[in-house]
């Protein structure tokens, strides 16, 4: 990703004063030599370079994005939409390099059943809340199973199987999108004051927060042992995604749905096997570790940067209420249980 493009690269200045106040202040051109660069440009990359600095953090990754895309816009809008998905899948499969098997395999088999009840409920509470806004049948279902499973990860699977329009797949991201943003933040903050352990704050965030990355940002934010446990249950979670998905066909009567299994959770399984058996790769995981967590915080600055204005217009009332109350009502009856039952 070029952040100052050659001036050749570039669409011919704009002739008359007019047209160049047309374009706005942030996507006015600026000549470094034979450079040329905007405004824009300039922000998206002191903001990336300010992430990749000591004092880059996923939350302030984020909140980076979200200030560039909101007061700027975004310059890259291509780049971002194709590197993020790939970034976060690499990331999450180098952390699986810090991780011990036999730990993972533990809170996996603890997580299950929060895990089935979770999504179970979530569907049928989506389906009925749904019912009861008088939201378009895709758009419910598509928040439900976001908010169900993991997020955009699961409406990016779900939505081809009930050919959801492009208007229904941005409003249901975009509901989803902001709620991670929220729970990014929140959720240390909550943990801390309750005094959540660890495990409880690593189960809860898996199980309470959409995206795989937000859930990761979260628990790395908490604490090693949370950041363990959270990202094997979330992952865990997201091969839900399958059987949901071929649900969703049987359910909407879809015909040819092929659904696309997230394979990069076999990476981190290999990854979490080699670092528990193969001793000798200790010093080249804890490097792969660090890279890792540097690919998080970069995948949050993208997922920031690339929510737009017409995004959140798009959005309405009625879905994001609808992914309201989904969220509270799963974050606040797990967190319930995960205090009474979990040590």
């Amino acid at each position: 990703m070029k952040l100052s493009p050659p001036a050749a690269h570039l669409p011919a200045a704009p002739a008359d004063e007019d047209c160049r106040n047309h374009l706005g202040f942030w996507q006015r051109p600026l000549r470094f030599g034979q450079r040329v660069v905007t405004p824009q440009q300039l922000l998206f990359g002191l903001a990336l370079l300010l992430c990749l600095s000591p004092l880059g953090s996923a939350p302030l990754a984020l909140a980076l994005g979200l200030g560039v895309a909101l007061l700027a816009g975004n310059p890259f809008p291509a780049h971002t939409k194709r590197y993020t998905s790939q970034l976060l899948q690499w990331s999450v499969v180098g952390l699986g390099f810090g991780m011990n098997a036999e730990a993972a395999w533990r809170a996996g088999q603890e997580g299950l059943l929060f895990t089935v009840v979770s999504i179970l409920s979530t569907l049928v509470l989506g389906y009925l809340v749904g019912r009861w806004l008088g939201i378009a049948r895709n758009t419910s279902h598509l928040i439900a199973s976001g908010t169900a499973i993991c997020g955009g990860s699961a409406i990016a699977a779900v939505g081809p199987v009930v050919q959801a329009s492009d208007e229904e797949m941005s409003v249901a991201l975009g509901t989803v999108f902001v709620l991670n943003a929220i729970a990014l933040f929140a959720f240390p903050l909550i943990g801390e004051a309750l005094h959540l352990s660890q495990h409880q704050f690593g189960l809860w965030a898996a199980i309470a927060i959409h995206d795989t990355s937000s859930v990761v940002g979260a628990a790395s934010h908490y604490g090693d042992e949370a950041l363990q446990v959270a990202t094997t249950v979330k992952l865990a979670r997201a091969l839900w995604i399958i059987p949901v998905a071929l649900g969703t066909a049987a359910l909407f009567r879809s015909r040819g749905a092929r659904v696309k299994p997230p394979y990069f959770i076999l990476g981190f399984v290999g990854a979490m096997l080699l670092a528990t058996y193969v001793p000798a790769l200790q010093p080249f995981a804890q490097v792969l570790v660090k890279l890792a967590k540097v690919g998080l915080t970069l995948t949050l600055f993208l997922i920031g940067a690339g929510l737009s204005r017409q995004v959140l217009k798009a959005v309405g009332p009625r879905p994001f209420l609808q992914g309201v109350v989904l969220w509270l009502v799963i974050s606040g009856a797990s967190l319930w249980l995960i205090v009474h039952t979990v040590s």
